[in-house]
């Protein structure tokens, strides 16, 4: 008699913890599930923020070459020319079809971004392509070509004087320096993922230092 009340007793007890396990792994689900939910829309509107892109607007000179007479961070690359007193902005099919030629120079070596400044002076001063891969809108093009760029001393002196003026120049790079520092704290600012069962994973967004 004892010995049946016992296992009666001990399959209570093991009943019982099982429905607290149960009940303790759904609820864990239904808060992993609510918080991630509660996640996407910060994480969402995070990404929109840090989306790099700019507004260019590039000029041509009296003497056939372009500068970059003003540029800002955007969400989306836009690039404006003026031209004989007229501005247009330029199509994607534009800018693709200009940075695609001057990624071909590049990597042939006869790119103006990349030979001495004053050989670029002296020869006219830099093309429309030249000077649009000059600017922030540059960030667009594969990552091996912007390293190459970005290593390459003339280029760096080439994009500095493919501006309007030393000001235009100053201006481009506080700007978009105050845009990575907003970026950042929205970065830092929004949830991390925590809990139980929380994924491990991370998402990463493609950042460039170029600019300045």
């Amino acid at each position: 008699m004892n010995k049946h009340v016992k296992k009666i007793s001990n399959a209570t007890i093991i009943g019982g913890m099982s429905t607290f396990v149960i009940a303790t792994l759904s609820g864990c689900g239904d808060d992993v599930a609510t918080h991630q939910q509660a996640q996407y829309a910060p994480q969402a509107t995070t990404q929109s923020v840090v989306k790099e892109g700019a507004t260019v607007t590039i000029e041509k000179q009296a003497d056939g070459s372009y500068k970059i007479l003003d540029e800002v961070p955007s969400v989306k690359t836009r690039i404006i020319l003026v031209e004989d007193g007229k501005e247009r902005i330029l199509s994607q099919e534009e800018i693709d079809q200009l940075v695609k030629e001057e990624e071909a120079r590049v990597e042939a070596g006869t790119s103006k971004l990349t030979q001495n400044p004053e050989e670029v002076r002296d020869s006219g001063g830099m093309g429309l392509a030249g000077t649009l891969m000059a600017s922030m809108a540059a960030g667009m093009v594969g990552s091996m070509l912007m390293n190459k760029l970005m290593n390459n001393q003339n280029y760096q002196q080439n994009r500095r004087t493919s501006y309007k003026s030393p000001s235009t120049y100053s201006r481009s790079v506080n700007s978009f320096n105050k845009a990575k520092a907003t970026n950042a704290k929205a970065r830092s600012a929004a949830p991390k993922k925590s809990g139980f069962f929380s994924s491990k994973k991370s998402t990463s967004t493609r950042s460039s230092s170029f600019g300045g």
